[in-house]
C-alpha cells in the first residue's frame, strides 16, 4: 500500500490530503475563497496566488495531523501541475517540490484534468476501463474515452467557452450571486425551464464539439428585454445547459464502443438537473452510470493524491524540474479544433 500525500492549488480551491493506493481518504483539509472573490462576482488570478500561499502550510500540517502521520510516513508528494491559473499551480508544485526536496521523498506532478477524470475510481471500486467521461467543470467541457491510466482519448471539446463558465456568467447576468453554478441551480428550482427560448449550440450537429458564448449572450439579451423572471431565466438556462450535453454525450457514446460506464465528473458534475438527465442516458444505452460524491466534484486533494498513488505505483515519478502548466490536454495528439477559445 502507498500513501500519498496531495496537494491542489490550480483555481481558488487551496487542499491537502492524505490518500492511499488501497482508495482510503486519510485526511482531507480544503480552504475556500468564496469571500475573497465575490466582490468581483469571480476568480481574480493574483488574489487566489496570494491565498494559497498564506493558507497552504497550515493545510498540510492539519492534513497529516488528521491522518496521523509524519511527511517521513508518506511515499510520495503529489501535486497539480496545471492546467489551472499558472500562479496558483506554482504555489502548489513549488511547496511540494520543496517537501520532496526536504525529506527525499518522490514527486508526482499531476495533471488536474487526470485528477477528475480518475476522481470516480475512488468512490467506485467496481469501476473499469475503459469509460466514456464528461468531465465538466468551470475550465473545461470534453468528453474522453479513459482507456487507462495516461491513455485519453478525448472524443469532444468546447469550441469555446465551458458549462461551468456559462453558469458563472449567467449567475452574473442575473445579479444571483457568487459562485455562480450552485446560485443558478438554486434559481431554477423556483423557474419554469421551458418558459425562455433559448438557442442550443450544435444540437443535432454532426460536429462533435460544445459551444456555449452564443448560449450567454442570448441570456443577456433576454434579460434586458425585461419580459421574464430571473428564476424563469436561471430555469430555461440550466434545461438548455442539460439539453447540450445530453445530445452531445449520447452521440460521443455511439464512438465509446466498449465502454464499461458513462461517468461524469468535475464542479459541473455537482448539478442534480445534469446528474439526472445523464443517469437517464446510461439506463437508455444499458449502462451504469457512476458519478463521484459532491465533495469529489469540484477541485479537491484527494483526487489528486489517488491520481498520484496510481502514476507513483506505475512508476510514473517526476524530476523537480517539473514545469507548471497553464494549459495541459489529457490527449495532445487530439485533433486541433475550431475556436479561438479552446483550451485543450
Amino acid at each position: 500500500m502507498s500513501l500519498i500525500l496531495g496537494i491542489e492549488s490550480s483555481c481558488d480551491e487551496t487542499a491537502a490530503a492524505l490518500v492511499t493506493s488501497e482508495r482510503r481518504v486519510l485526511a482531507h483539509r480544503l480552504a475556500t475563497q468564496e469571500s475573497e472573490h465575490r466582490p468581483f462576482g469571480g476568480v481574480v488570478p493574483e488574489i487566489a496566488a496570494r491565498a494559497h500561499v498564506e493558507i497552504l502550510p497550515s493545510l498540510i500540517e492539519e492534513a497529516l495531523a488528521e491522518a496521523k502521520v509524519r511527511l517521513a510516513d508518506v511515499d510520495a508528494i503529489a501535486a497539480t501541475a496545471g492546467p489551472g491559473l499558472v500562479g496558483g499551480v506554482m504555489v502548489g508544485l513549488v511547496t511540494a517540490k520543496g517537501l520532496a526536496l526536504a525529506s527525499g521523498k518522490p514527486l508526482v506532478a499531476v495533471n488536474h484534468l487526470e485528477g477528475h477524470a480518475l476522481s470516480p475510481m475512488l468512490s467506485e471500486p467496481d469501476l473499469a476501463f475503459p469509460y466514456l467521461l464528461l468531465l465538466v467543470s468551470g475550465g473545461h467541457c470534453q468528453l474522453l474515452f479513459v482507456e487507462g491510466l495516461g491513455r485519453y482519448r478525448r472524443l469532444a471539446t468546447t469550441i469555446d467557452d465551458a458549462a461551468g463558465e456559462a453558469f458563472d456568467k449567467t449567475a452574473k447576468l442575473l445579479g444571483l450571486g457568487y459562485p455562480g453554478g450552485p446560485a443558478v441551480e438554486r434559481a431554477a428550482e423556483a423557474g419554469d425551464a421551458n418558459a425562455v427560448p433559448l438557442p442550443r449550440p450544435l444540437v443535432g450537429s454532426p460536429e462533435p464539439h460544445f459551444s456555449f458564448a452564443g448560449l450567454k449572450s442570448a441570456v443577456l439579451r433576454a434579460r434586458d428585454g425585461g419580459a421574464y423572471r430571473p428564476a424563469d431565466l436561471a430555469a430555461s438556462f440550466q434545461q438548455t445547459v442539460v439539453d447540450c450535453l445530453v445530445n452531445r454525450t449520447a452521440r460521443a457514446l455511439r464512438e465509446a464502443r466498449g465502454a464499461t460506464a458513462l461517468v461524469v465528473a468535475g464542479g459541473v458534475a455537482a448539478n442534480k438537473a445534469i446528474r439526472g438527465a445523464l443517469t437517464d442516458l446510461a439506463a437508455a444505452h444499458d449502462l451504469p452510470f457512476v458519478a463521484p460524491p459532491l465533495w469529489l466534484c469540484t477541485d479537491n486533494a484527494a483526487m489528486i493524491g489517488w491520481a498520484g498513488a496510481l502514476r507513483f505505483e506505475a512508476g510514473l515519478i517526476d524530476g523537480l524540474d517539473a514545469p507548471a502548466r497553464a494549459r495541459w490536454p489529457l490527449d495532445p495528439d487530439a485533433e486541433k479544433v475550431r475556436g479561438a477559445g479552446v483550451k485543450a
